[in-house]
């Protein structure tokens, strides 16, 4: 198993961001992304799905940045990787006739001919990720410091990764071996590439990560040395309080308490908040020992996401939780 190494997500050049859906791996690759430009990298965030969601995330009924891309923010580029765009990217570059290949691509057959055969997207968009994190700037520098990819959700997420593997172990020669083997170079290197599992503190994430988890150590050789758990409910009660609830459940119905609920609400609403953080801490305790990894909670945020500042909140939290930062996430 490869040895799984610990520092900053701001001394890689790629994070790869997974977790089952609906645990808010989109919303950490974009606090990630924006942490990191704040603290003067050029960074790039990149989604994988048919759908975008990035944008709004920075702004409300923010337009579409598409395949070319654009900033959001200061330092911050988004884009989304379209197979077929970037397939025709290369096509195009490979052959030198760019005006041929992109009447192919508009022909309806050759398309629905490209729907039926497996695994060339998942290959073809990592070949776009690679060709951008080889990408410079007139001084020599990278492009980018950091390309921040939001992956697809767990039960694709390790064929998606595992493809240029694959296309490596079957391919003896030719081009599609040399660029796949590029990429599985890239993904493999624990300087360049850490994988980010995204979980919740419940069971079915616990779970799903756990499994991922497995699969990345048996298969993939992709470094990762953490395990994010987002929306972490926070403590209810003080510690010297902790049965506060069973205090208010003491309370007689009848009590006066003024301007506030009776005692017997007082104490459900309390008894839900205990309940809702003993269970977060549960799971995160089980997938600590399950993954053996060091876990990196983020906040639980009520009103969701509305706005940069809310990004920044959970994305300041993720750097803060980073394995050996003061105050940093627990094994």
């Amino acid at each position: 198993m490869q040895v799984e190494p610990r520092g900053s997500l701001l001394e890689r050049r790629l994070v790869i961001v997974t977790g089952k859906g609906g645990t808010g791996k989109t919303t950490v690759s974009a606090a990630l992304a924006l942490a990191a430009s704040q603290r003067g990298q050029r960074v790039l965030v990149a989604e994988v799905g048919r759908r975008e969601h990035l944008p709004g995330l920075f702004e409300h009924g923010a337009p579409p940045v598409g395949y070319v891309g654009r900033e959001l923010s200061p330092g911050l580029t988004a884009m989304r990787i379209d197979p077929f765009a970037a397939l025709e990217e290369f096509l195009g570059l490979q052959f030198g006739v760019k005006y041929l290949v992109s009447m192919g691509f508009r022909n309806k057959g050759f398309r629905q001919l490209l729907d039926a055969a497996p695994g060339w997207r998942e290959l073809i968009t990592l070949g776009k990720v690679w060709h951008l994190e080889q990408l410079t700037s007139a001084d020599g520098r990278p492009l980018y410091d950091l390309i921040v990819v939001d992956a697809p959700a767990t039960g694709h997420g390790v064929s998606f990764l595992d493809v240029p593997r694959v296309v490596v172990s079957a391919v003896r020669a030719g081009p599609l071996r040399k660029n796949a083997a590029l990429v599985e170079a890239m993904l493999t290197d624990a300087e360049r590439t850490i994988l980010l599992p995204v979980a919740l503190g419940e069971e079915l994430p616990a779970r799903e990560t756990a499994e991922l988890l497995d699969n990345v150590r048996e298969g993939l050789g992709i470094a990762v040395d953490r395990v994010v758990v987002n929306a972490v409910a926070p403590r209810p009660f003080p510690e010297h309080l902790d049965d506060l609830d069973q205090r208010l459940a003491a309370i007689p119905d009848e009590t006066n308490l003024g301007a506030l609920p009776s005692a017997s609400v007082l104490a459900s609403c309390a008894s839900y908040l205990a309940a809702r953080w003993r269970l977060n801490q549960i799971y995160i305790d089980r997938i600590a020992k399950s993954t053996d990894l060091p876990i990196s909670p983020l906040p639980y945020l009520a009103r969701g996401i509305r706005g940069l500042d809310d990004l920044r909140t959970l994305g300041d939290a993720l750097l803060e939780a980073e394995p050996g930062a003061a105050g940093g996430g627990t094994a």
